[in-house]
């Protein structure tokens, strides 16, 4: 049953189950659906992206998965980090899509570099977090089915929205950006904010959350019944009610009041109520409507983009951070197309200083390669560091390859276009083929994959067979990679390797002479004869040639 008069307005509730409580007088605050303004609304175009410059990468596409190589140079690991307490579905993808053109990587570190500054890294930080809200409000309005409630999530939405246009635009302008894709977008964002739609957008949603603000009601609640007035200034009965047992308080009473649960909706009987309000106030919610209709694609399409984007440039640099505090060097690496000289200074492996960070010291190495030079054969003692030292090129590969800041103090880094690696892989049961066989079809796929601009990490292959057909095999193989030219660093106990030809390089893991048994995890540039390690074991045995002599002459 429903009835409307002059000044009242009826619900009818047969659920028992769902008590509304409340009689005294209240605002009407019910939280609002959207869509995005099109491109061509923008006031300018001359703001692209703040990942592509419009020219290289312009038309490359965020991915959804990590490629291949991710889980073998613990990268998987370094996103996790990276966007730990994040909104991730939004930031990782931008980690797993390396750029194509050096011209693209030199836009975004002009970008890095402008957010090093944490004063600017906070303007975007809190911009991308407000963003988010609007975001959650619009999410909130899509699912709500009640007609004002939708209308109201919105409202709310378009007022953060709002807000958050308004003050980075101030504060981005008053930063001073040196970058182009930030001098861009503040160009950009001073346009649109100042444009006659944005301005109708504060204004209606200015008006129309003040006109809901002055709606005052007041609820009648009988069984099976609520009805709905206007407010016409009726004494407040608690107030009265507190006066009278206020002689009779003794000391401090036990608090218990507490705080109603927000629901994601208004259930059936708010939902009338509001509806019974928009008959006793219909200019009011006239004018929600108007609103709602005239702005539902408030939402300008580059605003919103640059929101998405600029997450990937906070989260890496609030992740880095983390390292420099602890007096680790990060540099923006040279990356060249093709380059007769490659080489890294005191770079380390990112994911496993995540780990060590604060406990242990990061051990830094370097690698430089002089054309022709192509191949880092790495050798030495077991667990001394080779496989760290391997992921961490691919890693500065990658990373590089994003246009991010490296972790070392300089690093020349060509613009690969492929990254392969072959480690070994866990024999599954199931599996009909054998080890080798798998190992050997895998690094046939790769070479096959592979350019003279691939990169190739290579650790311990082909470790399932025998000494004598390990180096039978590894031979061939690195002959394929010495024609095709690519860059590669290969991992073997294999010494043999490391001199096959003027293209590679031998690098060895070291040990404290003094202590043998004790890694330095240092890899440093040379011949790999098998001997050094020994020898240090012999000596602090006193095994060697003259240490035996003198104890036999005795």
């Amino acid at each position: 049953m429903l009835t409307t008069e002059r000044d009242e307005a009826r619900v009818v509730s047969r659920s028992t189950g769902d008590g509304f409580w409340g009689s005294a007088p209240g605002a009407f605050l019910v939280p609002g659906a959207f869509s995005i303004a099109p491109e061509e609304a923008s006031p300018t175009a001359r703001f692209h992206s703040i990942l592509f410059d419009g020219v290289g990468d312009s038309g490359a596409s965020e991915a959804t998965e990590p490629p291949e190589y991710f889980a073998d140079l613990h990268l998987d690991d370094i996103v996790t980090s990276i966007t730990a307490g994040r909104e991730t579905r939004a930031v990782r993808p931008f980690f797993y899509a390396p750029l194509r053109d050096v011209g693209t990587i030199a836009y975004r570190q002009e970008v890095f570099r402008d957010l090093e500054e944490e004063a600017s890294r906070g303007i975007v930080r809190a911009f991308a977090a407000k963003m988010q809200v609007v975001r959650n409000r619009l999410d909130g309005a899509a699912k709500v089915p009640n007609r004002y409630e939708r209308e109201r999530w919105f409202l709310d939405a378009a007022t953060a929205y709002c807000e958050a246009v308004h003050e980075l635009s101030g504060e981005l302008g008053a930063a001073r950006p040196r970058s182009r894709g930030l001098l861009a977008f503040a160009d950009y964002l001073s346009v649109y904010s100042s444009s006659e739609d944005f301005s109708r957008l504060i204004a209606d949603t200015e008006r129309v959350m003040t006109a809901l603000a002055s709606v005052r009601y007041r609820l009648r609640i009988n069984p099976g019944k609520v009805t709905v007035n206007r407010y016409h200034s009726e004494p407040d009965y608690s107030a009265e009610v507190l006066q009278t047992f206020e002689k009779f308080k003794q000391g401090v009473g036990k608090e218990y009041r507490w705080e109603f649960s927000r629901l994601p909706s208004m259930n059936h009987v708010q939902a009338a109520i509001v509806d019974r309000l928009a008959l006793l106030y219909p200019d009011v919610f006239a004018s929600l409507d108007e609103a709602y209709l005239r702005h539902r694609a408030f939402l300008d399409a580059t605003v919103a983009r640059f929101a998405h984007e600029i997450q990937f440039y906070v989260a890496y640099l609030d992740h880095v951070a983390t390292f420099r505090r602890a007096g680790l060097a990060f540099c923006y690496p040279e990356v060249v197309d093709r380059s007769e000289k490659v080489h890294g200074r005191e770079v380390f492996d990112l994911a496993l200083a995540a780990r060590l960070v604060g406990q242990h010291a990061i051990v830094t190495n370097d690698f430089e390669l002089t054309s022709p030079e192509r191949i880092l054969v790495v050798s030495g003692p077991n667990q001394g560091g080779k496989t760290t030292f391997a992921r961490t090129i691919g890693q500065l590969h990658h990373l590089a390859r994003l246009g991010a800041p490296v972790p070392g103090t300089a690093a020349r880094l060509q613009l690969v276009d492929l990254i392969f690696t072959h480690f070994e892989r866990k024999e599954e049961v199931e599996d009909l083929t054998s080890k080798l066989e798998n190992d050997l079809l895998r690094i046939q796929r790769i070479l096959d994959a592979v350019t003279t601009d691939s990169l190739l990490i290579m650790n311990e292959s082909f470790s399932s067979t025998t000494v004598s057909d390990q180096l039978f095999i590894g031979r061939r193989v690195m002959r394929k990679i010495i024609n095709c030219g690519l860059l590669c660093v290969v991992v073997t106990f294999l010494d043999e390797l490391a001199s096959l030809d003027p293209s590679t390089v031998s690098m060895v893991s070291t040990v404290d002479p003094d202590e043998p048994a004790r890694r330095t995890f240092k890899i440093v540039r040379h011949p790999a004869d098998g001997l050094a390690y020994a020898m240090a074991i012999a000596e602090k045995h006193r095994l060697t040639y003259p240490s035996v002599k003198a104890r036999v002459a005795r």
